[in-house]
């Protein structure tokens, strides 16, 4: 008998190298060959197109994941399945990976891209979701077969079986022994080691120190839909179609007035989004951006968002600088986002905004002054990993450098064409020092004319009772820069660690 032959049993299942690295007892695969499924799942491989696009195009998962839900044709179940799979493999990839490299003979880096993403779908279902162990692994062999051939689909049922011979705990207790608190966080909770620090960081400045873990935690789990309904005269009303929401199962915000959380599965059935009257938004940016249009609004004030792509904040100030009779500028230096910006605002008067394609660094060119500007800056996006799972393996500490020094540009460029008495708000989605507290620090060196406001009030101020609480209710900090500046959190205030600092001119009248 030839040795091919030898290598399958009387039913016919195949014999693969045992253990890692071919170490081990040698097991008969699960089924016999005419018992595989050769066909991949459709569920499973939308997840695959969108991990394939996350790695080859730098795409982000929540842009690509819908187009391909629907280009399946998925029914709701399994496109429930397949958004878990996909966030959930992207989320834990490097936890995922770590388990992998001891299971695979070789560098994970030797292995084609499409197989190890395979492999950490198929690692996903084995250990985080409630899938047949069964059906994991031939499922996944099925994929391989189907997107990349039968030559890997060997080492796939080979490493994937190993693989679900232990939980998740287990390979993380084996995996964690002996390392320091960083790096055994970072493997257990699925975040790069840079990253831990960081936040570790940021809660410390905050008065939060011991809240690494439960941020971590929070990190990890999907976040809620945030809706908002555009205030003012609009025709269709946001006001009505957010009370139309709750109707349709949204639970009103307990943090701000004008917001609902919805869990109702399809936002895009509900009436008034399809005409941009009623929104998506993180409950944080829906706050900051109420905070910075409340103090007292002077007949005539111009308005400035300084990165107003894609459009969210900006929208909802055009809304409320239309109630008010003023002009929102909204600025936007690439193109293509500035379009995404027009169509944001379009539900609102254009009376009340225009869009400014340029370099926020350029703003002057304009020659005039604004009474409120908000600098919404670009940044590594730290605050919100539970959207993004992807974001946290892309970013690198060295991105720093570049971000840092945009940032500080855009807050010269703004102080610059703030208006005597002007209010500028500062804010990102991230919580890192580097791009909070020591910018406003920075800011604060470099113009004198500048005096720093406690963000808090103006937060408050537009809270209903359950938000004035949580924002009175804050520790401590560090010093006195982080004691006027407002740090969300997800796990205390349930929206993304957006940060927020507020300045005001000082009029030398």
């Amino acid at each position: 008998m030839s040795q091919r032959h030898d290598r399958r049993d009387a039913q016919g299942r195949q014999r693969h190298r045992g253990g890692a690295r071919g170490r081990g007892p040698r097991r008969y695969s699960d089924s016999v060959p005419s018992q595989r499924a050769r066909r991949a799942d459709p569920a499973r491989l939308v997840a695959f197109r969108v991990l394939r696009a996350v790695a080859l195009d730098d795409a982000y998962a929540n842009l690509v994941l819908p187009t391909e839900i629907r280009r399946a044709t998925l029914d709701r179940r399994d496109a429930a399945f397949a958004t878990e799979l996909t966030y959930g493999a992207l989320r834990a990839q490097g936890t995922y990976d770590a388990i992998l490299a001891q299971n695979v003979d070789r560098e994970l880096e030797r292995l084609d891209p499409p197989v190890l993403n395979a492999l950490r779908l198929g690692a996903h279902q084995l250990l985080a979701m409630r899938v047949d162990h069964h059906a994991a692994v031939n499922e996944t062999v099925a994929l391989v077969r189907d997107q990349v051939g039968a030559g890997p689909s060997g080492l796939v049922n080979a490493v994937l079986r190993k693989v679900g011979e232990k939980t998740l705990d287990q390979w993380l207790g084996e995996l964690t022994a002996g390392l320091g608190e960083i790096d055994a966080l970072a493997l257990r909770y699925a975040h790069p080691r840079w990253v831990v620090r960081a936040l570790r960081q940021a809660l410390k400045l905050h008065g939060r120190g011991d809240d690494l873990e439960e941020l971590l935690i929070a990190d990890n789990i999907a976040p809620e839909v945030h809706l908002v309904g555009l205030p003012g005269r609009l025709e269709p009303s946001g006001e009505k179609a957010l009370g139309q929401s709750v109707e349709s199962g949204a639970v009103p915000s307990e943090l701000l007035e004008g917001a609902a959380v919805f869990r109702g599965g399809d936002v895009g059935r509900l009436s008034g989004v399809a005409e941009g009257v009623l929104r998506v938004q993180d409950i944080g940016s829906q706050w900051i951006a109420q905070a910075l249009a409340e103090p007292a609004v002077s007949p005539g004030e111009r308005w400035l968002d300084l990165c107003a792509g894609p459009g969210g904040k900006a929208a909802l100030l055009a809304a409320l600088a239309s109630d008010f009779d003023l002009h929102l500028t909204a600025n936007e230096p690439a193109a293509h986002r500035a379009k995404l910006v027009q169509k944001a605002l379009a539900p609102v008067s254009d009376s009340a905004w225009s869009v400014r394609i340029g370099d926020g660094q350029s703003i002057g060119e304009l020659g005039t002054t604004f009474d409120r500007i908000i600098v919404d800056a670009p940044c590594t996006g730290l605050g919100a990993l539970r959207r993004r799972p992807e974001s946290r393996w892309r970013r690198q500490p060295s991105d720093l450098a570049q971000l840092t020094v945009l940032q500080e540009e855009l807050l010269d460029a703004a102080a610059g064409v703030l208006a005597e008495d002007g209010l500028l708000a500062y804010v990102t989605c991230s919580p890192h020092a580097a791009e909070t507290l020591v910018q406003v620090e920075d800011l604060l060196k470099r113009r004198s004319d500048l005096q720093l406001l406690d963000a808090h009030e103006v937060m408050e101020d537009v809270a209903l009772p359950a938000g004035q609480r949580l924002i009175r209710s804050r520790p401590a900090p560090a010093n006195e820069t982080a004691a006027k500046c407002v740090q969300l959190w997800p796990h205390v205030h349930g929206t993304d660690a957006m940060f927020f600092a507020l300045w005001q001119k000082v009029s030398h009248r």
